[in-house]
């Protein structure tokens, strides 16, 4: 019987023997599901693992309705790890993530309907996707083993990700040819960019206990700097994956004024993430989050998002639901100007593989999306508006390792 392995990596050395498997690490310290598929390159360099992935998309992007807007972009990101074990079962981390948004977005980010959050010139960003900062995490991480299937970890950042929510949207696979951020970002995962933040934790198999202290402000808008530090912030969070193929957590934070308008936030979630390899080269990955905001001056918003893709062969079918409520101040009506208003946006997308070279993979794919909104809204935003966008997407190839017999 003869094996052919095709992988990115040389497997003479594991360096993760005394972690959490490669497969499981989200953004921060979040968790995927074990069975989650890895899109990434890996090398060996002495005792020293190192990985690089991320995602750009080439594109066009058209916002339909009263509100809409048009633009050619490039949202992207980039991350680089290196790890290796120390001693007597202790494990060292290193982490840089980038983004060159600051370029491609400018200032003003991209078009997208009923995304809210930060700002531009002192202005509030409204049917807009702020761009994120060039520096998107310089973070340290060290876990040590104390005994069977157990150890304590630390992590600190600057930038960091607390211990609060899912992982961020750009690490889930679910979400992976989705261009776009989610309109529920600042309801789930908004802190996955934070200038200053430090965790401790405790592993025990494959359950997790968390708890940050952190910056609660969000990244100002000179998206190449770094922001001062402020520890003004906390939050705890509780992660389980009871099998392979599924990841939990539950998460509750305290946060001091994120938006820098003097209104702090109590932010609540809960997420389900599932993978599930379907025979040779079928794959399912989906989300399922719901995320809370309470505060004193609009009360208790509630969000909630199913994402979801399917990949087959050299094509990729996703899908994006969500639903969130946001006060009419948010949306820059004021009408009423605490009343809240649920909106939903419905997204499906198909993309197919064009070819992959030198570790990449680039993909031609579309997307439409269409909203739900009450009365209320419809003069702003029109009755039926539809968005779409068309793009050429570029990620690393998914690692794999085959055996053939004879």
């Amino acid at each position: 019987m003869g094996m052919q392995m095709d992988m990115s990596m040389d497997m003479g050395s594991d360096t993760n023997d005394t972690d959490t498997p490669m497969s499981m690490k989200g953004s921060g310290t979040s968790w995927l599901p074990e069975a989650a598929p890895m899109y990434m390159a890996m090398q060996n360099s002495g005792d020293w693992m190192l990985m690089e992935h991320g995602g750009a998309f080439i594109r066009y992007t058209h916002q339909g309705g009263l509100r809409g807007d048009q633009k050619f972009d490039a949202p992207n990101w980039f991350m680089a790890m290196a790890e290796r074990d120390i001693g007597f079962g202790g494990h060292l981390r290193f982490s840089g993530m980038f983004s060159l948004d600051p370029l491609t977005e400018s200032g003003y980010g991209y078009p997208l309907l009923f995304q809210t959050g930060e700002t531009w010139h002192g202005i509030p960003l409204i049917d807009r996707q702020h761009p994120h900062d060039l520096f998107a995490e310089l973070s340290a991480y060290y876990s040590q083993n104390i005994f069977s299937n157990a150890r304590v970890f630390g992590y600190i950042g600057y930038p960091g990700e607390p211990a609060l929510g899912p992982p961020a949207f750009m690490h889930r696979p679910s979400a992976m040819y989705l261009p776009d951020a989610p309109i529920a970002h600042h309801w789930q995962d908004a802190t996955h960019i934070t200038f200053g933040v430090a965790t401790l934790g405790v592993v025990y198999d494959r359950l997790k206990i968390e708890g940050s202290v952190f910056n609660g402000t969000e990244p100002d808008e000179n998206r190449y700097d770094f922001d001062t530090p402020h520890f003004n912030s906390y939050s705890g969070r509780v992660s389980f994956n009871p099998s392979e193929n599924i990841a939990l957590q539950v998460s509750n934070g305290f946060i001091k004024d994120p938006e820098s308008d003097g209104i702090d936030v109590h932010r609540t979630s809960a997420s389900i993430l599932t993978s599930t390899t379907i025979g040779e080269d079928h794959e399912w990955n989906s989300s399922l989050v719901w995320g809370q905001n309470y505060d004193t001056e609009e009360g208790v918003q509630n969000s909630v998002l199913l994402e979801s893709a399917f990949t087959f062969s050299d094509y990729a079918v996703s899908t994006r639901i969500e639903i969130v409520q946001k006060p009419q101040r948010e949306l820059g009506i004021f009408i009423s100007p605490t009343e809240k208003e649920t909106v939903g946006e419905y997204i499906l997308g198909v993309s197919r593989k064009l070819f992959s070279t030198e570790g990449l993979d680039v993909m031609l794919g579309a997307q439409g999306a269409v909203y739900s909104m009450p009365q209320t809204l419809v003069r702003y935003y029109g009755s039926n508006p539809f968005s779409f966008e068309v793009y050429l997407g570029i990620h690393p190839s998914e690692m794999a390792m085959h055996m053939q017999g004879m």
